[in-house]
């Protein structure tokens, strides 16, 4: 990943920038593995820059694999910055993705929001760092996606402001406001700010990991119990926590996630 930003982020700038991208725009980078058991290396790109883990981005990347006859129905290990995720390519061609572990960092810490007051929220990982919050105060429908893009910016700001980090001063890049479910079926829904101010058009595959990891925290959820997040336009992930572990002696947990993801074009550039 270091090697790929100091000497090809050309690449990535030529690919996910308009006029071949957009602010959206999600990419994968493949590489033989390291490991020999395992299927595949790729690094995910985005206008942002490299991200050590993608939860849609791996769904995608199935699915692309299975579309160019690369991979049939069945389980298959890919390499990730982050670590080695386990994959399950469906008969049925949806894609279950079982995650690093994730796991709670901070519990309910208060930020000072300039303009909107105090918001309180959890720290957690999921591949990525995130904050979650559902004490914002803000209407999560999809009209006002620009309103909740600059909030969540200002939220962000406000955690590199008072110096709330992740692990080892690592940069929280993520915001994630949590609302309760439009629909029965659901457990919840949310708007997702991921890096380079755009929202996660997925309910965030990062981001349902670690809000399992705060529910389990809180003892709201249990091992093998099931999570359906939807997200700011609708689409919809089926979670589940398939396992407890620890990192670095805090409870974690395996989140696995299911989606689908659908071709809709081949490029050549």
């Amino acid at each position: 990943r270091q090697h790929f930003l100091r000497e090809y982020d050309w690449i990535r700038r030529g690919l996910m920038f308009e006029p071949r991208g957009h602010d959206m725009m999600s990419g994968s980078i493949l590489y033989p593995p390291h490991d020999p058991a395992n299927d595949i290396a790729v690094l995910f790109i985005e206008t942002s820059g490299c991200l050590p883990m993608c939860g849609h981005g791996t769904i995608g990347l199935v699915a692309t694999l299975a579309y160019l006859g690369r991979i049939q129905p069945g389980e298959h290990r890919i390499e990730t910055p982050v670590g080695t995720v386990t994959t399950t390519l469906h008969d049925d061609g949806s894609v279950s993705v079982r995650n690093v572990p994730a796991y709670r960092l901070h519990h309910q810490l208060a930020v000072e929001v300039p303009d909107h007051g105090t918001v309180t929220g959890d720290v957690a990982w999921g591949g990525n760092w995130f904050f979650l919050c559902d004490d914002h105060g803000q209407d999560l429908t999809p009209e006002r996606t620009v309103a909740l893009t600059a909030f969540s910016e200002q939220v962000r700001q406000a955690l590199v402001a008072q110096g709330i980090t992740g692990a080892d001063g690592a940069e929280i890049d993520h915001i994630e406001l949590i609302g309760p479910a439009a629909d029965p079926a659901n457990h919840g829904r949310n708007f997702v700010l991921c890096p380079g101010s755009a929202y996660d058009r997925s309910p965030c595959g990062t981001g349902c990991s670690a809000r399992m990891a705060v529910l389990h925290a809180k003892g709201q959820m249990q091992d093998g119990e099931r999570f359906v997040g939807r997200s700011i336009i609708g689409s919809e992930f089926h979670c589940r926590i398939a396992g407890i572990t620890e990192v670095a002696g805090r409870p974690a947990i395996h989140p696995c996630l299911s989606g689908r993801a659908w071709i809709t074009g081949t490029h050549q550039h």
